[in-house]
């Protein structure tokens, strides 16, 4: 069989951003089992309609991107009780249909969310809206398990880079899950 492929899109677009730190492990984690690529969108322009035909490249890359995966997995800080602006941004430009294609790109796409932040209550509430939002675009959404990892400040090294010790049985629980999701649920 076939290893699926899976996207993480990342929401912030600081390199040293704890999510992309976080996304990048679970992608070692499942090394074996799947094909991970990490979304590149810091190019993005905001959405605006007047753009929309024909969508700029880096939209357009980034909808081939999509396109191509079998499944995304959405990695989210939580800014404010939300999620990021540039995140809702992508997902307003990837929810539009393909007027060449005649389709939208994330319908039917298994979608998981995992979140670490440095506050006490992680990134919970980021990811029910973020799961309101692709619900509504019709992704099928993988709701458990889910991973929110808090006090990120915890699980560092002395140079400020992620080191799990209590999350990371957590993490490859929804790896391994969330995979298995994947290839039971190929758009």
């Amino acid at each position: 069989m076939e290893k699926p492929t899976i996207l993480a899109i990342v929401g912030s677009l600081r390199t040293g951003s704890y999510n992309r730190q976080l996304a990048i492990e679970a992608g070692r984690i499942i090394a074996d089992q799947a094909e991970f690529q990490l979304l590149d969108f810091h190019d993005v322009p905001l959405f605006n309609e007047d753009l929309e035909h024909p969508a700029p490249g880096a939209v357009q890359r980034v909808y081939e991107a999509v396109y191509a995966a079998d499944g995304i997995w959405f990695f989210t800080p939580e800014y404010n009780h939300f999620f990021s602006g540039v995140l809702k941004n992508l997902i307003d430009w990837l929810s539009r249909p393909i007027k060449e294609k005649g389709f939208y790109v994330l319908s039917g796409k298994p979608a998981a969310i995992s979140g670490i932040s440095t506050g006490s209550s992680g990134t919970m509430i980021a990811q029910d809206h973020l799961v309101t939002l692709i619900s509504y675009i019709n992704m099928n959404v993988m709701n458990k398990p889910r991973l929110v990892i808090a006090n990120a400040l915890e699980q560092t090294d002395s140079q400020g880079r992620l080191a799990l010790t209590s999350s990371a049985p957590f993490l490859e629980r929804q790896a391994k899950a969330y995979v298995q999701f994947v290839i039971e649920n190929k758009a």
